[in-house]
């Protein structure tokens, strides 16, 4: 018999919560105890049309509120969401098998991304005159909402990245359909629950919740609209490739924040204890679960045996086990195919000449901590996205030798450089082909006033910051003519 109730997740359209037209519902179960913990609404194209047709509506009244009128909103989102934490955290740690202090951190900051968002609201309004050669014309660039955003997030940090897929569309006076990932319904449909509770209009907030099965058929439903303006994605760059194609086809224009395989380069002069300090955080931290997850450290031959002994007793000392207890640090992997998925590098890599430092046993969803050394470009493991608690470590020649090793990838997320002279990381951490770098710090790191996205196969687009501006708002060239004109004909 179950010890776990489940709970109940209907959809979110024209500020209702309503079951799907159809009535059908599926089930997410707890990763680690494999108990049934939500019963979702499951979606249909049908649905996906209603919450489009429903953010249609309510966005001419939205996009004319004032800034002053959204930011208030959304910093009562915010305030909601600090207030809900724990629970929402606890819906985490059911949904995807996250530690209460990642749900707690995803709280933080998604809380912080809704009242930067707020900040940000009367910038829509910002007007630059520019200079006419035509006598007596004025001429402006302006900015304007576009229309309805659609936002799709992934479970991994669900509450971080399905605040950031819709917080700054709002605030810019867009309305906004969140399409949940089947991994955590109830997770994302808390954040949709701030912004309608803190006073959205209807319609302004929907929320659509779908079984895997149907994610294509209500994705491309969605993109299809002629309301929908905007698609941010966050996720693989697999699917990536097919959102992007998508909406091509009706010429709509993308965010995409896609795969990761994030190098951490190590110099010969680094700190080696501060080094293997955000190392382990990099590569660790929700069992490597995050799309800027430390996967390849690119470490100078100099000090190979020295930094692989520190990160082997970093890792060894990392507590693995259920994430409700407050001592764990690793929680299981999401679900079986992850496991699966990073058993099988492992095991290629074994086959093919590589040492496990460390780790390496798994038991159901708990993976132990790895370190793979020894790897080479033969190994899957060298190329692809492990997304799981696995890090490689790889030794390079000095520091072009390391950076030829950070760039021989078809990702370019986030990366980091560690090195004493920071001039010198420095020049080496520009010479990385990634959105995203840092010297001396992590590869895991993010604010919400930061122009986030990567290059290469990590996608295109930023979030964040006043790059968001430019991705959820039209900009537009109007000119006023005062006085006549002469035209040739």
């Amino acid at each position: 018999m179950s010890t776990v109730s489940t709970e109940q997740q209907p959809l979110l359209i024209g500020g209702e919560w309503v079951a799907a037209a159809a009535g059908r519902t599926f089930e997410k179960a707890d990763p680690l105890t494999g108990e049934p913990v939500t019963e979702a609404a499951a979606a249909d194209r049908g649905d996906a049309d209603r919450a489009a047709e429903a953010a249609a509506a309510a966005f001419p009244a939205w996009s004319a509120t004032s800034p002053d009128e959204r930011a208030a909103a959304l910093t009562k989102a915010a305030d909601l969401l600090d207030e809900r934490a724990p629970d929402v955290a606890a819906t985490m740690t059911a949904e995807c098998g996250a530690t209460f202090g990642w749900g707690m951190f995803n709280c933080m900051l998604a809380a912080g991304m809704l009242r930067h968002a707020a900040s940000l609201a009367a910038q829509v309004d910002h007007e630059t005159p520019i200079e006419s050669h035509v006598p007596g014309l004025a001429a402006r660039a302006i900015r304007q909402p576009v229309g309805v955003v659609v936002g799709i997030a992934p479970w991994n940090a669900p509450v971080i990245l399905a605040t950031r897929a819709i917080a700054t569309p709002l605030a810019f006076g867009n309305t906004v359909i969140l399409k949940a990932s089947e991994e955590c319904p109830r997770t994302h449909a808390a954040v949709a629950k701030v912004v309608a509770d803190a006073g959205a209009p209807a319609g302004v907030i929907n929320l659509i919740t779908n079984q895997p099965a149907d994610a294509a058929d209500v994705v491309e439903e969605l993109i299809a609209h002629p309301a929908v303006k905007r698609i941010n994605f966050t996720g693989s760059t697999k699917v990536g490739r097919i959102i992007a194609a998508k909406a091509a086809e009706h010429l709509k224009r993308t965010l995409l924040e896609l795969g990761g395989k994030a190098p951490f380069v190590v110099l010969d002069d680094a700190d080696l204890d501060e080094a293997a300090a955000a190392a382990n955080f990099g590569a660790f931290m929700n069992s490597g679960q995050i799309c800027m997850s430390t996967e390849r450290i690119v470490v100078d031959r100099a000090v190979e045996d020295a930094l692989a002994e520190k990160l082997v007793t970093r890792a060894q000392a990392l507590t693995v086990g259920d994430p409700r207890e407050q001592t764990t640090m690793i929680g299981p992997v999401v679900n079986a195919a992850a496991a699966r998925r990073v058993g099988e590098l492992l095991e290629d890599a074994k086959a093919k000449g590589a040492r496990v430092l460390t780790g390496g046993e798994a038991d159901g969803l708990l993976l132990q901590p790895t370190i793979v050394a020894g790897v080479t470009p033969e190994m899957r493991i060298y190329a692809e996205e492990s997304f799981g608690p696995i890090v490689t470590v790889i030794a390079a020649d000095g520091e072009d030798d390391a950076v030829r090793i950070a760039n021989d990838t078809e990702y370019g997320l986030s990366a980091a450089v560690f090195g004493a002279d920071t001039a010198r990381a420095e020049t080496v951490a520009r010479r990385i082909q990634s959105g995203i770098v840092h010297v001396n710090g992590a590869t895991v790191h993010d604010e919400p006033q930061m122009p986030f996205g990567g290059v290469k196969a990590s996608g295109w687009g930023r979030f964040g910051g006043d790059a968001a501006l430019d991705e959820f708002t039209e900009l537009r060239w109007l000119t006023v003519q005062d006085g006549g004109r002469e035209y040739p004909i």
